[in-house]
């Protein structure tokens, strides 16, 4: 069975590491066979809200979303999701964000400077 290890903190003395927290429940007759990260490490990911979303003009599949992510100014930010839209909050991988499988860089996307990247649930691993 695979669990949280969020969800037993509650349960359980939370200033107890990881280590010691296997331990005990192996001595209490519960055998952990592994703890392993529910996902990859990244980072330089925030929460970003779009603010508009328009239709890329070099590209039938692309949007060009003004993303605001706690600066002063939004992000200009060219993705290809379907569901992009204005009020939406979702993942945003600023330029210079590691994520699982790739590093996020300031690019030309069809013309259009796209200074990081809204990421779903696959992305982000």
């Amino acid at each position: 069975m695979q669990f949280s290890e969020a969800w037993l903190r509650e349960w359980v003395d939370p200033r107890l590491d990881t280590r010691a927290l296997s331990h005990l429940l192996t001595m209490a007759g519960l055998e952990v066979e592994a703890v392993e990260p529910v996902a990859p490490p990244f980072t330089g990911v925030v929460v970003g809200e779009i603010l508009s979303a328009r239709k890329h003009p070099d590209a039938d599949r692309l949007q060009v979303c003004q993303v605001a992510v706690g600066e002063v100014e939004p992000l200009t930010i060219v993705c290809g999701a379907g569901n992009a839209r204005a009020g939406l909050k979702t993942a945003c991988a600023r330029a210079g964000a590691q994520l699982p499988e790739m590093v996020i860089r300031q690019a030309k996307v069809r013309g259009v400077e796209s200074f990081g990247m809204l990421c779903s649930a696959r992305e982000l691993g």
